[in-house]
């Protein structure tokens, strides 16, 4: 075990915009009590870190940026409007359940220099030993590609490999990936265990997610990135109240992809 670091399962925990908003066109604050009151129960055993989606769907609730054909300069101004709001969201219902909060911003360069990974990496394992969940986005006011192409996914797998977690959870609006014969029926059949990822692409569906800018691909990338690290993903369905404690508990059907 590296230096600084307790006995507690590491669990990265990345969540949708689609899971925020449950689906809507607001964040839902019952949610993130929802998550709130898992990690409280799972505290004596796991050590939650946070990635989070939803600083623009926040900003939109509040207003309308036009964009004259700077799309990713107003999301970018929308997210930095959006930031503040989301991390008092989080604080207020955090709080309420006697968690501490933390708000780290990254961007992809971060990972690309030495002395930057190391920073991140001692920064967040001092905010878990001293009782705080390090609520994690990408620095979007500097960066443009999770705007683009993946809601956070991309940066929750290396995140989650840069510090070690035993497990990556990502919450999204489905129960896992569907097989592609079941993609279009009423019942859906979950992909429950996954070791070969090249066989798990050929069943993703195209497309992405209504509020977020990720969909399963994105997730897979993701999963890439962690299952070359060891390190296990399971896709879950975040709508679902008690979520993670479902998923520990084999309650629900979800997607696990196995670390090799």
């Amino acid at each position: 075990m590296e230096k600084g670091r307790s006995d507690k399962k590491r669990v990265l925990l990345k969540i949708g915009t689609n899971t925020l908003t449950r689906e809507t066109n607001q964040i839902s604050r019952g949610k993130i009590e929802d998550i709130g009151r898992q990690i409280a129960d799972l505290k004596d055993e796991y050590e939650f870190v946070i990635v989070s989606s939803g600083a623009i769907a926040v900003a939109r609730q509040f207003v309308n940026l036009e964009s004259d054909g700077r799309e990713i300069n107003v999301k970018q101004a929308l997210a930095a409007i959006g930031q503040p709001h989301l991390m008092r969201i989080f604080q207020e219902n955090f709080r309420e359940l006697g968690l501490l909060t933390s708000q780290c911003l990254l961007s992809y360069d971060d990972f690309n220099r030495e002395v930057s990974r190391k920073n991140i990496l001692n920064t967040i394992n001092v905010l878990l030993e001293n009782g705080y969940i390090p609520i994690i986005n990408e620095n979007d006011t500097v960066a443009t590609e999770e705007i683009q192409f993946g809601d956070n996914d991309k940066l929750a797998a290396l995140t989650g490999r840069l510090l070690g977690a035993d497990l990556v959870i990502i919450a999204t609006n489905t129960d896992g990936i569907y097989t592609k014969d079941s993609f279009d029926q009423v019942e859906k059949c979950t992909i429950e265990n996954v070791r070969d990822l090249d066989k798990l692409k050929k069943e993703i569906a195209q497309g992405k997610s209504s509020q977020g800018t990720g969909g399963m691909e994105s997730k897979i990338q993701a999963a890439e990135i962690l299952q070359e690290a060891g390190i296990e993903t399971w896709i879950v369905n975040g709508l679902l109240d008690n979520f993670i404690l479902k998923a520990l508990h084999e309650e629900v059907a979800f997607t696990r992809i196995d670390g090799v």
